[in-house]
């Protein structure tokens, strides 16, 4: 395992590589390289933290309305790209990514590490519960699977009711899917009579939410799927896959330096990009909040950026209520604390020219769990936080990233 110096000295020498690419070839980076006045042949990582400017996302964004379909952030001619993603829009216009096939193959590279840190090292049957559309993270997890030697089976285009049988059918010991889906199944499968003991399944790799690295919730997957360990990762169609789990430390992430270089400002995650030059990052601004932290080394071996309980939240995410800052995250984790509560949403509205919230619940815990809970937000949050029960199986149910959290437009109630 390589030391922090011996790390940092590879980043450098891949930084300068990665930013003489660049110019002239780029043109989105070309000029603000330029106009730093580096010397990208001997420029040090501080010189660049110091005086690269940041990236971000409105301006990609902006670059590829200017400029479509791709943008201008291709370091080579259009014919060396052979994979397309794009991003889900859910913060405001879907943005494509392209990948050479050289670039493609890092990103595999960074799954497989992914596979390794949670224990998945030898071959066996890997099930990816998600449909398979342009986002990026499915299409590295799968193909990074099927490098690695594993037999990967797709539950694309399935009911959560066939994926479950196939799951069985195949004796897949490997699960993929978001935090939310492990729950939707479970319920699914309780519903439907299937007793989740008589799966394979030995781990279960999550992403697209925080819910990964918080203890209640990782608690509430692994009890549903009879001690099936829960591991955590992220990343973003933009960047590529980025952490993995401490094998060792449940709930901490680690950054793949030898693919990125990270800082973090003001607690929130800095990525430039180190082995995707064909569409890089430099000093991107992910809106990933974090707590970091430099372990020499890490009680699993590792120099790597310690995430200290995974994303925290996101920056755009957060909401401010009686000046209390609050992320999603935190009542994630009051919630699947709380138990018996099988689905949720968040609404966010003003009362009175303040910003204010309530949280809808589906229980079979009625009355008892809706009042534990109003206590819990109390006790962990110093704020009243009302409460309503939903009839059973009236909230939405999720397959990918959820969204529980609704914003609307007036005290009235008009969705945003």
């Amino acid at each position: 395992m390589s030391d922090h110096k011996t790390l940092r000295h590879s980043q450098t020498l891949a930084l300068r590589s990665l930013c003489q690419a660049l110019v002239p070839a780029n043109e989105f980076y070309a000029n603000r390289l330029k106009a730093t006045g580096l010397d990208l042949s001997s420029m040090t990582l501080e010189d660049f933290s110091q005086r690269m400017p940041l990236t971000t996302r409105i301006q990609w964004t902006q670059d590829q309305l200017d400029h479509p379909p791709y943008g201008t952030n291709l370091t080579y001619a259009l014919d060396r790209y052979v994979r397309f993603c794009r991003t889900s829009g859910s913060t405001g216009h879907p943005m494509i990514w392209l990948d050479t096939r050289e670039t493609w193959d890092a990103m595999l590279d960074n799954w497989i590490r992914v596979f390794h840190a949670a224990g998945v090292t030898h071959p066996t049957r890997v099930f990816f519960a998600f449909s398979f559309g342009p986002f990026l993270g499915f299409w590295t997890a799968y193909e990074a699977a099927t490098k690695a030697g594993h037999l990967c089976i797709p539950g694309g285009g399935l009911s959560s009711e066939d994926r479950l049988r196939l799951l069985m059918d195949t004796q897949a010991e490997v699960l993929c899917c978001t935090p939310t889906y492990a729950i939707r199944l479970a319920h699914v499968a309780e519903r439907e009579g299937i007793d989740l003991a008589r799966t394979s399944v030995k781990y279960i790799v999550v992403a697209g939410e925080p819910g990964g690295s918080i203890p209640a919730t990782r608690d509430h997957i692994s009890e549903h799927w009879h001690g099936a360990r829960v591991f955590d990762h992220h990343g973003m169609t933009e960047v590529g896959p980025v952490t993995y789990e401490c094998p060792v430390q449940p709930g901490v992430l680690h950054v793949m330096e030898d693919a990125y270089y990270p800082e973090v400002i003001d607690d929130e995650l800095i990525l430039t990009t180190l082995k995707r030059p064909g569409s890089p990052l430099l000093r991107y601004q992910t809106g990933d909040i974090v707590s970091a932290e430099r372990r020499s080394p890490c009680a699993c071996g590792t120099h790597e950026l310690a995430l200290l309980g995974g994303i925290l939240g996101r920056k755009d995410d957060m909401t401010v209520i009686r000046g209390i800052n609050i992320f999603p995250s935190a009542i994630e984790e009051i919630v699947r604390g709380t138990g018996k509560i099988d689905e949720y949403k968040v609404e966010i509205f003003t009362k009175n020219d303040l910003a204010a919230m309530k949280v809808i619940i589906e229980s079979s815990g009625g009355e008892t769990v809706r009042r534990n809970l109003e206590k819990h937000f109390q006790r962990a949050l110093f704020l009243r936080i009302p409460v309503e029960l939903a009839p059973a199986n009236s909230l939405p149910r999720y397959e990918m990233k959820a969204k529980r959290w609704v914003r609307l437009t007036d005290s009235v109630g008009t969705q945003s």
